[in-house]
């Protein structure tokens, strides 16, 4: 019987009786189930079809994971205020294991190949991890809870980020399609950032504000504008970073499109930036500038843009041009700490945790402070004061031995980004692309030093995704110089599989 049906094709295949009955016994079952379960359960079954067809596509392509967790960055938290209560950010976690699962699966009857991710920034974020699973047995802790949510951020995200790209994400074309992804994100949190603020707020960034965000996000009566992401802090260093590379990828890559809409990226992205009242954000770009100068190696550019970063500084630090633009005025604060009774707040509040932390060389513990330890271990010390930073945080949390080591991971990343873009990238375009790549990593690292910025997302996962790139880099300039020896465009790729 069973040969019968498979011999059918197309509408008399439904003519047969075991199909028949198949389909009625399946409507049976499933009128059962939705009038047992309700409106929830409907939606569930109809969402059903589509993840079933996204995880399809994933485990025959792992690569989609990445490209999904990227997107997922960016809207997971702002979407906490249209769906209370639902953990999106346990969703970054959850990509990220289910790629892993998929490359398994991929390759089940071939072994696994990762060579690609045995380089020295697997191994040094390896430690960083592993230090954090010492944290874990840290006597000054408080909460093991808290330790879990706030590790994952700090040190489980890159160890398990960053391999994924260095393993899926080896192609040029994933590298200009990164850099798309980032772009139309850039331009949407912009425009989300303009309804915001010119023709207001929805109901739930209103009931938001309203709730929870108006202490950090309404000063002086007005705006701070957060866009979709989780804070306007975060907004603004994202945009601000989005700003610099575009900018700096436009004078690089080929093609005029490709110009334009980078160009477009950069001019929506400082913009954003502005929108956000985020003092430290404008930090992103000035050191993010710097650092593309000296990557050049032209000293002719190196005196030109030397010269425009000089007069942006003398225009915020020793006039008053623009003052009556809230948004401009707000960063000129950040030129003028002395007069910024936040600022003096700050310094008093690590001289606190000078005294607080001289006889513990391992912090306080993973989640004993800011936002987690508030949560989970209120009466905490390091719970009641503010780091603000995410240095200070660091050491906060896991002492002078744990901000040591996180700073030498992160210097050694972009010394070491540094010497491959100078002397082992060959191609001028791909020099330029993971210049810029690099010039936003050390905007973020500057900016983390006012602000919890560099481990939440988006912008840490644009930092790791950055990493990988960067450190494929004579790899990536070999596969350059092939296309451009057999006459393709690295961009042409873009789309194919």
């Amino acid at each position: 019987m069973f040969e019968s049906i498979k011999a059918k094709t197309g509408a008399a295949k439904l003519q047969d009786p075991l199909v028949v009955i198949a389909i009625i016994i399946l409507s049976i079952v499933l009128g059962f189930i939705f009038a047992k379960g309700g409106l929830i359960v409907v939606i569930a079954m109809i969402g059903l079809l589509p993840a079933l067809i996204y995880l399809n596509r994933l485990f025959n392509k792992p690569s989609l994971g990445i490209s999904t967790l990227l997107v997922f960055s960016f809207v997971a938290i702002g979407l906490t205020r249209y769906l209370v209560g639902v953990p999106f950010g346990l969703g970054i976690d959850g990509l990220m294991v289910i790629t892993y699962i998929a490359i398994f699966f991929k390759n089940f009857y071939k072994s696994i190949s990762f060579d690609q991710a045995n380089r020295d920034i697997t191994y040094l974020l390896f430690i960083w991890f592993a230090y954090a699973v010492l944290e874990f047995f840290n006597p000054q802790a408080l909460s093991k809870t808290a330790w879990f949510y706030a590790m994952r951020g700090m040190n489980m995200y890159p160890v398990l980020m960053v391999p994924l790209v260095l393993i899926l994400f080896k192609r040029l074309r994933f590298l200009y399609m990164f850099l798309y992804i980032w772009g139309i994100f850039t331009i949407l949190g912009t425009l989300k950032g303009l309804q915001q603020l010119y023709i207001g707020l929805d109901p739930a960034e209103q009931f938001w504000i309203d709730t929870v965000g108006g202490v950090t996000h309404i000063l002086n009566g007005q705006l701070r504008v957060f866009s979709f992401f989780s804070d306007a802090g975060q907004f603004g260093a994202a945009q601000g970073a989005a700003g610099i590379v575009g900018v700096l990828v436009a004078t690089s890559i080929k093609g005029k499109r490709n110009k334009i809409f980078f160009l477009i990226v950069s001019t929506l992205g400082f913009w954003g930036m502005l929108l956000s009242g985020t003092r430290g954000a404008i930090i992103v770009p000035m050191i993010g500038g710097i650092v593309y100068l000296i990557l050049r190696k032209n000293v002719r550019i190196i005196v030109v843009g030397g010269i425009l970063m000089a007069f942006i500084y003398v225009f915020f630090a020793y006039t008053y041009i623009g003052d009556t633009n809230y948004q401009i005025a707000r960063m000129r604060t950040a030129f003028r700490p002395e007069e910024d009774a936040s600022y003096i707040v700050r310094l008093e509040n690590r001289a606190i945790l000078k005294t607080y932390l001289a006889d513990k060389p391992f912090g306080g513990g993973i989640g004993s402070a800011g936002n987690w330890g508030q949560r989970f271990s209120p009466q905490g010390f390091l719970a009641n004061v503010a780091t603000d930073s995410w240095y200070v945080q660091i050491w906060a949390e896991q002492g002078m031995v744990g901000l040591v080591l996180h700073l030498f991971i992160l210097s050694y990343l972009i010394l070491k980004g540094f010497y491959l873009v100078m002397f082992r990238v060959r191609n001028p375009e791909l020099a330029g692309i993971l210049g810029a790549l690099i010039a936003g990593y050390a905007g973020v690292m500057g900016a983390s030093y006012g602000n919890g910025i560099l481990g939440q997302m988006p912008t840490g996962a644009l930092v790791y995704l950055s990493w990988g790139f960067i450190f494929m880099a004579q790899q990536l300039d070999r596969e350059f110089s092939y296309l451009v020896s057999v006459g393709q465009s690295p961009q042409s790729l873009l789309i194919k599989d």
